[in-house]
Order: structure tokens, then sequence, then C-alpha cells
């Protein structure tokens, strides 16, 4: 699977993980390589993230105790990634990098998104 060879090129945690990936974001109508290009860009592909969160995504990491930055593993966080990709991104018009973006990580000079489209491009290659 093209995701899993881009994660086992990197060493990464989430080698065995593209297949689940995919399916998640499938059923929730995004774009698979975003989970991974984020992933990329917040973490080098879950390398390096608070111990024992499971949180490659950087998501919800800066508010606070309890703000669900912890996962109890990465199917469960894979799983609520994607819903919350969806939910709070894609049914609001943000489906691209950039414009993720401006709310994922506002204060970005949009090399985030540069960050995100690279990892993209070295999936398709």
């Amino acid at each position: 699977m093209l995701l899993d060879r881009f994660f086992s090129r990197f060493r990464s945690p989430l080698y065995g993980y593209g297949e689940k990936i995919v399916e998640e974001a499938d059923n929730r109508d995004i774009d698979w390589k975003l989970l991974a290009g984020i992933a990329f860009q917040e973490s080098n592909l879950c390398s390096k993230i608070p111990k024992d969160s499971f949180n490659c995504w950087g998501w919800a990491i800066y508010t606070g105790q309890n703000s669900g930055a912890a996962f109890r593993n990465l199917d469960d966080a894979i799983e609520k990634i994607t819903l919350g990709l969806k939910n709070n991104y894609y049914e609001k018009g943000l489906d691209t990098p950039s414009k993720i973006m401006a709310k994922y990580t506002p204060s970005s000079n949009g090399s985030w998104a540069e960050g995100v489209q690279y990892a993209f491009d070295l999936i398709e290659n």
C-alpha cells in the first residue's frame, strides 16, 4: 500500500496503519493524504509526540488538561482525528492544507501548509 510505503520510508510508528487511515478517511469523504500530511508536519510522522498520547497530529495539544490530546491507541486517534477533521474543517469548507492551516495553526506563516503539501508530494512519488 502506498501510504504504508511512505510510513516505512520514514520509519514511522504509523507503519501498518495505512489501510486504517485510508478506510476512515474514505468513510468521512476526506482526503486520506491529509492525515499523513498533518502527522508529517506535526510530529515527524509520530516520532515526536507526548509520551503515551498516540497524538501524531498535534490535535488539541495547547488546549489544556483533558483536551482530547491523548488517545487510547493509534486506532482511536485515527478514528477521532478523522471525525474531527470532517466535522470541524471539511464541513466548514476548510478542505485544503492552506484553508485548514488558518484554523488549525493560525499563527503559521504558511510553512505549516507547505509542510503538509510537501508530504502529499512525497506520498505520491
